[in-house]
């Protein structure tokens, strides 16, 4: 199996049960501070893609950012393109831990999808 790259950030429990879930389970990962090296808007196309989701569920919907800048209401009217500019200019609105392998990926921190996706 490649390598794991996770996008994290450190203050983020969420972020910090994941590294420990891989970490137990002796699954070797690189780290990327989500917020001081955020993914590229390249990087971040292919993540989404990769991962079969909406663009919708990269958002950190529970963030202070996401809440301030009203994204609730505004991403009903905004295009993909643009929900995809607005993820790739500030890190602390992605949602965390992203996690791939470079063909699959998973988007925050579910114990039974990391199980079945990184641990097998």
């Amino acid at each position: 199996m490649a390598k794991l790259k996770m996008y994290w950030y450190p203050r983020c429990g969420t972020c910090r049960k994941a590294k420990k879930f891989l970490e137990e389970r002796g699954v070797p990962f690189e780290e990327q501070h989500i917020v001081e090296n955020p993914p590229s808007r390249a990087e971040l196309e292919e993540l989404i893609r990769k991962s079969g989701l909406p663009v919708q569920k990269f958002f950190n919907t529970s963030g202070q950012k996401y809440r301030e800048l009203n994204l609730k209401e505004k991403l009903k009217t905004m295009s993909d393109e643009e929900k995809l500019d607005l993820l790739a200019s500030d890190g602390m609105l992605i949602k965390r831990p992203i996690v791939t392998d470079g063909e699959r990926v998973t988007v925050g921190f579910k114990e039974e999808q990391f199980e079945e996706h990184w641990v097998s």
